[in-house]
C-alpha cells in the first residue's frame, strides 16, 4: 500500500504506528507547522484525550530544554500547529509523544526526517522514554506500508529478537535512549 512516502517529506512531518489491545492497526502521519506567535501549541483534527496528553508532555519537555538546545527564541516567538492524520482510518488511541517531538524538532530546524521513517515510543514530561509494549505489530504495519527504518526506544532492544527475519531485513532499527538523540538520529539523510 505504501502509505509511507519513500521520498523526504517537508520538515515537521513524521509517521508512527500502533496496535490496539484487540489487534487493530493504526498508522499516523504527524504534521507540525508554525507561525509567528507566543509559544503556544494548537492541535487540530480528531485526537482523543490521551493523544493530546502525549503531545502536551512532549511539548512541555521540549520547552524545558529550549535554552540547552538553543531554540528558546523560536519556541517563544512562534505558535505550533499539529495534526495527526489517521492513514488507516482506524481511530485507535496512540501514544505519539516521541513522533511529535521528532516532528517538532524537524520543523524548528527546518530539516526533514529521513525518508520512510517511523518513530515509536512516548515520553514523560521529564523526558523518560516509555517503551512500546510490542515491536512486532508496529514494525509489521510500518513495513507493509513502506517504512524502511524505525526509531525505537532502547528499552525495546530485547524485543527486537521477536521480530520476523523479513521485517529485520527490510526495516532498519534506529535505537534511542534519549528524546533529543532520537531526533538527531532521525533528521537528515
Amino acid at each position: 500500500r505504501d502509505l509511507i512516502a519513500p521520498d523526504p517529506m517537508p520538515p515537521g512531518c513524521v509517521y508512527t504506528t500502533t496496535v490496539s489491545g484487540d489487534g487493530r492497526a493504526a498508522l499516523y502521519r504527524i504534521e507540525v507547522g508554525r507561525s509567528a506567535g507566543t509559544g503556544k501549541l494548537r492541535a487540530s483534527g480528531n485526537m482523543n484525550k490521551s493523544m493530546k496528553d502525549s503531545l502536551s508532555r512532549a511539548f512541555e519537555y521540549l520547552r524545558s530544554k529550549k535554552v540547552d538546545l538553543g531554540i528558546a527564541r523560536e519556541m517563544d516567538t512562534q505558535d505550533f500547529f499539529v495534526e495527526c492524520i489517521d492513514l488507516l482510518n482506524s481511530n485507535i488511541d496512540c501514544q505519539i509523544g516521541m513522533a511529535f517531538l521528532v516532528a517538532l524538532i524537524s520543523a524548528l530546524k527546518n530539516e526533514p526526517v529521513k525518508p520512510a521513517t517511523i518513530v515509536l515510543g512516548d515520553l514523560s514530561i521529564h523526558g523518560h522514554i516509555k517503551e512500546v509494549p510490542s515491536l512486532v505489530e508496529p514494525l509489521q504495519i510500518g513495513m507493509d506500508n513502506g517504512a524502511k527504518r524505525a526509531c525505537i526506544p532502547i528499552a525495546n532492544k530485547r524485543h527486537f529478537l521477536e521480530v520476523s527475519s523479513d521485517i529485520v531485513e527490510r526495516v532498519d532499527p534506529i535505537f534511542y535512549g534519549d528524546p533529543i538523540m532520537a531526533a538527531q538520529k532521525c533528521l537528515g539523510e
